[in-house]
């Protein structure tokens, strides 16, 4: 269930790589004209946005739109020129650096694209680092990642090593990984992105399955609108570091504001009406309440244990 309170505010949030102005201010156009210079890229354009409690958050756009550096901004693995994130209240650009490694530890969990494995560590001892990290006993991070392996259906593959697992298996393990932090907020760097279609669509089910047991906040990026409807509460498009339409996915696939969104959506439009809307689309038109049952009663199929 949703809650309506937002647990991820940001407020105007600027990322310039390159020759950034010291003296950088958003609201003075000559400020703004002197970082668009061929030096300096502006990959983060004054986006603003909210995640309420419980939300699937879906940022989508084409490569090169600033998606993946937005969502790294959050956690601060990318450090924002200018802006505001609120986690909880909290203005994560004004933590000091041992605020920040506690925030990075108990309040967000990031899965990314290329799994972000340690290749000298076995699967449980993947899935169990971070709580070593935070100084948990031996005993209940043991505990507590092979109970996260289990529910991404990797029993009996703890004593694996990476390079011994599929990539729809080290993906799940990525995800076991975030899981076993319990934090309230799950940040998805295209995680999905690098699997064969088949296995992409059964990770997505484990994740609306996961998400229908443990009502995460998440914040997940793709370039796929059938992921972004298939996963999202509400969804933004982004182009050249700007957000320029956010709504449900409903919303923005009838209603697109302009061509650079009509260009994502014209293909998908089509299947949201008639008997072809359920059968292409799938869980991404139903209600959370629908999306939960349906995961609670037929789990994804672990396809991705097959090589």
């Amino acid at each position: 269930m949703t809650n309506t309170n937002p647990i991820v505010e940001i407020n105007g949030l600027w990322k310039l790589f390159g020759k950034t102005p010291v003296d950088f201010d958003p609201k003075d156009m000559d400020s703004y004209n002197d970082s668009t210079s061929d030096e300096t890229v502006i990959a983060v354009k004054d986006v603003s946005f909210e995640v309420k409690q419980g939300e699937v958050f879906v940022i989508m756009g084409l490569s090169g739109s600033g998606k993946s550096t937005l969502i790294r901004c959050i956690p601060r693995l990318v450090g924002p020129t200018s802006g505001e994130i609120q986690i909880n209240g909290r203005d994560v650009l004004q933590m000091d650096d041992n605020e920040l490694i506690d925030f990075r530890r108990h309040e967000t969990a990031m899965v990314f694209q290329h799994y972000g494995l340690l290749p000298h560590r076995d699967v449980l001892e993947n899935v169990s680092f971070g709580l070593k990290l935070r100084g948990v006993a031996a005993e209940e991070r043991e505990e507590r990642a092979r109970n996260a392996i289990a529910r991404v259906g990797l029993d009996g593959w703890e004593h694996y090593y990476p390079t011994q697992l599929s990539g729809g298996m080290r993906q799940r393990v990525g995800i076991a990984r975030a899981l076993v932090q319990e934090t309230d907020i799950l940040l998805m760097d295209e995680p999905f992105s690098g699997l064969d279609p088949l296995i992409r669509r059964e990770m997505q089910e484990t994740l609306v399955q996961l998400q229908a047991e443990d009502n995460k906040t998440i914040i997940f990026v793709t370039h796929d609108l059938g992921e972004a409807a298939r996963l999202g509460d509400r969804m933004a498009v982004m182009k050249q570091g700007e957000f320029v339409q956010q709504g449900t996915p409903e919303e923005i696939i009838n209603n697109p504001v302009d061509e650079y969104v009509e260009r994502f959506v014209s293909d998908q439009r089509s299947f949201l009406s008639g008997h072809k809307r359920r059968s292409s689309v799938g869980m991404s038109l139903r209600t959370r309440s629908e999306r939960h049952s349906t995961a609670m009663a037929a789990p994804a199929p672990l396809t991705a244990l097959r090589r």
